[in-house]
């Protein structure tokens, strides 16, 4: 039997700041950074810093098939790889990617409110 890891403790402490930091978003790169920085602390926490992660490691990805890439070097480092695949990691990276996606596609269709937050 394989032993599934959990990291549902980690995404509810992260959640409440993350919909802050998205709700505050001004604009799609915003967004983007946002997400960024939530799935490394995340990552940071559920790999117990075993691995170094970089900005473009795990991006967020409106426009694609799955909502988040995550880098080849970084599924073939054995640490995470390890982990990807023995926990719920990549669900958890998925719902914050979701909810990401859908607060990018707002402020894209209405460009000109994010214009007037930016000049206020």
């Amino acid at each position: 039997m394989v032993k599934i890891q959990s990291f549902t403790k980690i995404e509810n402490e992260l959640l409440p700041k993350f919909r802050k930091q998205l709700n505050e978003a001004e604009s799609t790169e915003d967004v983007r950074k946002f997400f960024v920085y939530c799935v490394h602390e995340l990552c940071n926490e559920a790999l117990d810093r075993q691995v170094s992660l970089q900005f473009e490691d795990i991006s967020l990805q409106p426009e694609g098939e799955q909502p988040f890439l995550v880098a080849d070097h970084l599924l073939a480092n054995a640490v995470f790889a390890e982990v990807w695949q023995s926990s719920d990691l990549s669900h958890i990276i998925g719902r914050f990617a979701e909810q990401a996606v859908g607060r990018y596609r707002r402020l894209e269709k209405n460009p000109a409110k994010t214009e007037a937050k930016i000049r206020m």
